[in-house]
């Protein structure tokens, strides 16, 4: 009965342990992901920034035909 019971305390403790780990990295991988979420919002601000330029330098083209 004293082996069983040590036994089960040894579960025990390697199930909190693992619990712990991956809480931790449970933690770390919800910081990499808000850091990506973060750099991909950044990234698509300045492609709409850029997109709005083009389309700015676009219309400042001469249009197609046109003769100097």
């Amino acid at each position: 009965m004293v082996n069983e019971l040590n036994a089960l305390e040894g579960k025990i403790t390697q199930v909190t342990s693992l619990c712990r780990a991956l809480q931790s990295e449970n933690n770390q991988l919800r910081q990499q992901l808000a850091s990506a979420e973060a750099e991909k919002n950044g990234l698509a601000e300045r492609m709409e920034t850029a997109r709005k330029r083009i389309e700015r330098l676009a219309q400042q083209l001469p249009e197609a035909g046109t003769t100097f």
